[in-house]
């Protein structure tokens, strides 16, 4: 069976978006040119930033259709993150909230990327 093990997000600005996911995920990118950046994270994904300008094919769609999401253990950690990243001034889409499958919230990154923590719901 084929499974994914490789995100792309287009941007913008490879290197700013790489200095920005560098804050964040608490490692330096494994690559980091101006139309491409590559992450490589404890998990084994990894996670690409590459130039919306020279991408092959074109990119055609925007941001904001699809989500990063940061699964976290407990819900006070999703409150410990939500207050670290909008004192970094990400833009809130999401406060956080008790959906159907746990506590969550919502922020964008500088390309308008939706990225969504939460702690799933203990059953």
């Amino acid at each position: 069976m084929v499974h994914p093990d490789f995100t792309i997000l287009f941007v913008d600005n490879p290197l700013a978006s790489a200095d920005f996911y560098q804050s964040l995920f608490g490692t330096e990118p494994v690559e980091k040119s101006p139309t491409f950046a590559l992450f490589v994270l404890n998990t084994g994904m990894k996670f690409g930033l590459w130039s919306r300008h020279t991408a092959e094919p074109s990119v055609t769609a925007g941001t904001g259709a699809s989500e990063i999401c940061f699964k976290l253990d407990k819900a006070a950690g999703v409150d410990e993150v939500y207050a670290d990243w909008t004192s970094r001034g990400l833009r809130v889409l999401q406060t956080p909230v008790e959906l159907d499958f746990g506590y969550t919230f919502v922020v964008t990154d500088p390309d308008g990327h939706r990225l969504r923590v939460y702690a799933m719901n203990a059953k």
